[in-house]
């Protein structure tokens, strides 16, 4: 058996409760055969006991019986998370490589996430950003909430916050650090600043996994008390990707009322579960519309929001109805809640955003 062959084989191995395999998720230290005997290292974070017997035993199995292979020795590390979140299903938890140390000057982290693409998961989370930082600036805090745009293939943020062109970059090599852009009192980083507008970005897996480790580790976001990281639809690298990074404080999944966005909603917060970070909530998006004779429609139907929050045993944490105003505010660079302050749209996401704070837990910066 070559090196290349017994790679493939441990390609075969998937992480228990996961499509991806141990060596997408670079679990794999060593691996190599010495006169029929084949050695594979794992170095893994888990809380759960089984998880290790369950990776030894798969590995075994797929390396069992291959030519040249007469013993098979897998030995593996394992070091506690670094955090572990409270879970409504525990026999979920530990079920990925833990949570990476908190980011300097960071209190708290949310990701905004949705399953479905198509749901206005961005414009919500331009709108709370914009929310919860006039809300801290009353409060005397200003210049307090970021908002990194982690949706690599369609960015959307720099266009609904205003913003356009590059960053500023402080240092060199290694140390050199990214400023992130700023409008309506929100820091904001995003790969719509980074590349050009008639240039699609066409990358696979490690290279979105590496672009936002460093949007975590390589930006110099200062104090913040909230970081939204806007996340792409799906369950894939970037999710996977985030909570290895940056220890998260929890997730809001945003739905519209239909089933076809509550079904994969929902799959989304068991996902966040599986790895450890609890859910704060959700937020129906589009739950209404009122004409202008003040007939209210349901176009999308009603009751997913709650019926989603209950099945994940989470709270609903509101419902923001569709206002034409949100749709031209974002496309102006606008945002409705910095707009027209006073709206009832900006006193939705206001709510919101109290709400929110609220469900998360008191603690001091990180250093």
């Amino acid at each position: 058996m070559t090196p290349a062959e017994l790679q493939d084989r441990l390609k075969l191995v998937k992480y228990p409760g996961f499509s991806r395999d141990i060596v997408s998720f670079g679990l794999v230290r060593s691996a190599g055969i010495l006169d029929g005997t084949v050695k594979v290292s794992l170095a893994l974070t888990t809380t759960d006991p089984q998880i290790p017997l369950q990776l030894k035993a798969a590995v075994e199995q797929a390396l069992r019986g291959q030519p040249g292979v007469k013993d098979i020795l897998v030995e593996i590390a394992v070091s506690a998370t670094a955090k572990a979140a409270p879970a409504a299903n525990p026999g979920a938890a530990g079920n990925l490589p833990g949570n990476a140390p908190a980011a300097r000057g960071i209190r708290h982290a949310v990701a905004i996430a949705s399953g479905k693409g198509g749901v206005g998961k961005s414009t919500f989370a331009v709108n709370l950003a914009c929310a919860i930082a006039r809300a801290l600036a009353a409060e005397g805090r200003p210049g307090r909430v970021g908002l990194m745009d982690c949706d690599i293939y369609g960015p959307s943020v720099p266009l609904m916050m205003g913003l356009s062109g590059r960053p500023e970059v402080e240092g060199d090599g290694a140390d050199a650090q990214l400023i992130p852009m700023e409008a309506h009192g929100v820091k904001v980083m995003s790969m719509g600043f980074l590349v050009d507008d008639n240039t699609p970005v066409i990358w696979r897996g490690p290279m979105i996994m590496k672009t936002i480790q460093q949007f975590v580790q390589n930006v110099r976001w200062g104090e913040l008390d909230l970081l939204l990281i806007d996340l792409p639809p799906g369950t894939g690298d970037a999710q996977l990707s985030l909570v290895q990074t940056l220890p998260l404080d929890g997730a809001v999944l945003v739905t519209t009322p239909q089933a076809a966005a509550t079904n994969v909603a929902r799959k989304g917060g068991l996902m966040f579960r599986k790895v450890n970070v609890p859910l704060l909530g959700v937020a129906e998006n589009m739950s209404h519309f009122t004409d202008p004779s003040g007939q209210r429609h349901a176009l999308f139907g009603t009751g997913g929001g709650i019926a989603t929050a209950e099945r994940l045993d989470t709270t609903l944490l509101g419902q923001v109805p569709l206002f034409p105003e949100i749709r031209a505010g974002g496309d102006a660079g606008a945002p409705v809640v910095v707009a027209n302050p006073e709206g009832e749209a900006a006193r939705v996401f206001a709510a919101i955003g109290r709400e929110l704070l609220q469900r998360l837990p008191a603690k001091a910066v990180a250093d």
